[in-house]
């Protein structure tokens, strides 16, 4: 499955206890970069949302943001009477040496159940799986989404250079005779200018050996049958990986699109440094640039 590294989830969960919001949003980045944006009452929670994280992000960067409020029964909890002896023995030695240190309010009083934090881990910690879960969801699903987009307008880029590869391997046979027209010409017009008489030193067949060798050895130069082969080899693992059908579509296809695309490009490169006209020139001109249009579509992809 191709999956975009640019997109954005978010969820909402209420509970007795009280709501709790989470936002995935990510951008392209060349590895993993996570950042986490946690509440410090939640803190108890980072690691188990940095390893959901990695189960659904391989490359990008990847923010998460929570947030949270408390219901009012939970802020109403009953107080911790040993908690709140401690932190009066605390206030007790403090106001030695700042006598005007005020005391907390009721509401800042420690409550019963509640960690150091203010929040229990035991009630908050399932609400943070789910809700980060729901979130990274919904993230997912953008980003298939987003993948499917950007793997259809590659697949017609695709079509596109298997047109061009096609067209060149037709127009090959043609380029390579009217050279061969051109050699016979200008022998024909060399021997007239030499002599009058030139056909009648030189033999109709031993001609025909000259031009054929030298189409021959013409044929050899512009041959480009290996560089349109792998092209549409280059095709197919493209199509196979944009498909799903490739096992690097499990581990993240955007690195091995990016080297795909450096070899296609070398090859549409021989094609230029082949050409014996212009349309071989213009054919490569055009590869080059569907080449380089898909590799920055594949930027975006994990």
């Amino acid at each position: 499955m191709i999956r975009s590294m640019t997109a954005y989830g978010a969820s909402r969960l209420e509970a007795e206890q009280g709501a709790l919001a989470v936002e995935v949003r990510s951008v392209n980045n060349r590895f993993l970069d996570l950042s986490l944006r946690i509440p410090e009452d939640l803190r108890f929670a980072e690691g188990q949302v940095r390893e959901l994280a990695t189960r659904h992000a391989l490359r990008g960067k990847v923010e998460i943001k929570l947030s949270y409020s408390v219901t009012e029964r939970e802020a109403l909890r009953p107080i911790d009477a040993l908690a709140v002896q401690g932190l009066a023995e605390q206030l007790a030695w403090a106001r030695r040496y700042i006598p005007d240190l005020p005391a907390p309010t009721l509401a800042e009083l420690p409550r019963e159940g509640l960690a150091r934090s203010g929040l229990d881990p035991d009630d908050w910690m399932p609400l943070c799986e789910q809700a980060c879960l729901q979130a990274l969801e919904e993230f997912q699903a953008a980003r298939e989404r987003e993948g499917a987009r950007l793997a259809q307008a590659m697949l017609g880029m695709a079509d596109e250079i298997a047109a061009i590869v096609q067209q060149v391997e037709g127009e090959l046979p043609t380029v390579v005779q009217a050279h061969q027209d051109r050699i016979a010409q200008r022998l024909r017009e060399a021997l007239m200018a030499a002599s009058p008489d030139g056909f009648a030193a030189i033999g109709g067949a031993e001609l025909s050996a000259r031009i054929a060798q030298e189409a021959s050895l013409f044929g050899l130069r512009v041959d480009v049958a290996e560089e349109l082969t792998r092209l549409r080899s280059h095709l197919q693992e493209l199509r196979d990986i944009l498909g799903g059908n490739h096992a690097s579509a499990a581990r993240g296809s955007g690195k091995r699109l990016d080297f795909l695309f450096q070899e296609m490009n070398r090859e549409a490169n021989t094609l230029g440094s082949k050409a014996a006209a212009l349309s071989g020139t213009q054919a490569a001109i055009d590869l080059k640039l569907l080449i380089e249009q898909m590799r920055e579509q594949a930027q975006n992809i994990e």
